[in-house]
C-alpha cells in the first residue's frame, strides 16, 4: 500500500494468492482466509497512508492515494464455498481472481457464477485475466464490468490478428498478395494504411513494425467491440448481439501462445 501511495494509483489491488489449477481443497481454503487476511490489511494500511497523506500534503505531487479506489480481490480456485470470502470487507470495487489459470472454460465461467451474487451491484466487478472476444461478452453477460488480458499484444507478436470472424495468423502464405486490410470497415490506423499482404511482409522480415501493427488493431478491436457492447446493453439488445457475435466467431488458430 505504502508502494501504491507512492505511485499515486488510481485503482489499487489488495495482495493476494492466486492458487494453481488443480488445487486441493484445503490448500485453497488456506490460501483463500490469508487472501482475507491481506485484503483487511490492505484496506486498513489505505485508510492510513490516505490520512497521512491528508495531513502532511497540502498539494502532493501525485494525485491523492486518499481519492483512490482499493479493489479485493475473490478467490478460492474451484470451490463454490471459498468464492464467498472477501466480500464482506467493504472496497470499492471487487475483482475475481485465480481464473483462466488452465482449468476449462466452463469450470472458470462456474467459478464467476459462484462469486457474482455476492459482489454489491453499485460497485465495479472486474474479471482478472481474460478473455477471448467470445468469454468477455459472456462475463459481461454474468455481470462484469472491468478486465485486462494479454491476448490482444501477445498474439500479436505471433503474428495473429483478431477480427469479427476469427482471429487470422498474417504469417500463413495466403496473406502474401492480400491487399485488403486486416478487416473491412476497421476504424484503427492499422487497417486505414496498410494490408494484409505488407504486414506479412513486415513480419516475415523480422520488422518490430508488424508486430506493432498486429498489436494496434488488436486493442482497437477489443476497445471497439467493449464499446459496442456497452451501446447493446443501453438498448436492451445485448443477449441478441452476444449470440449473434459468438456465431459469427470461429478462431482459426490456436490461442495457447508461449
Amino acid at each position: 500500500m505504502e508502494i501504491q501511495t507512492l505511485f499515486g494509483s488510481d485503482i489499487a489491488m489488495a495482495l493476494d494468492e492466486c492458487v494453481p489449477y488443480p488445487c486441493e481443497y484445503d490448500y485453497a481454503a488456506q490460501s483463500a482466509e490469508m487472501t482475507t487476511r491481506w485484503a483487511k490489511r490492505c484496506r486498513d494500511g489505505k485508510q492510513r497512508n490516505g490520512e497521512i497523506e491528508k495531513r502532511e500534503f497540502a498539494d502532493p505531487p501525485s494525485r491523492r492515494f486518499a481519492d483512490s479506489m482499493l479493489f479485493g480481490i475473490v478467490q478460492g480456485a474451484t470451490f463454490e464455498d471459498l468464492r464467498k470470502a472477501i466480500v464482506d470487507i467493504d472496497f470499492d470495487g471487487y475483482a475475481i481472481g485465480g481464473v483462466s489459470v488452465g482449468e476449462p472454460e466452463k469450470e472458470m465461467m462456474q467459478a464467476v457464477e459462484w462469486a457474482e451474487p455476492f459482489l454489491p451491484a453499485n460497485k465495479p466487478r472486474y474479471a482478472m485475466g481474460l478473455g477471448t472476444p467470445p468469454q468477455l461478452l459472456e462475463l459481461i453477460a454474468r455481470g462484469m464490468d472491468m478486465f485486462d488480458c494479454v491476448l490482444p499484444t501477445r498474439l500479436a507478436r505471433n503474428g495473429t490478428a483478431f477480427t469479427a470472424a476469427g482471429t487470422i495468423n498474417l504469417k500463413n502464405a495466403e496473406f502474401i498478395l492480400d491487399k485488403n486490410p486486416i478487416e473491412q470497415n476497421c476504424a484503427c490506423e492499422t487497417c486505414r494504411e496498410f494490408s494484409r499482404g505488407y504486414i506479412r511482409h513486415l513480419i516475415k522480415a523480422e520488422e518490430i513494425l508488424g508486430l506493432r501493427l498486429i498489436t494496434l488493431h488488436n486493442l482497437h478491436f477489443y476497445l471497439n467491440l467493449m464499446s459496442q457492447a456497452r451501446a447493446e446493453i443501453q438498448k436492451g439488445t445485448f443477449d441478441e448481439f452476444r449470440k449473434a457475435f459468438a456465431a459469427e466467431y470461429k478462431t482459426r488458430d490456436a490461442l495457447t501462445v508461449d
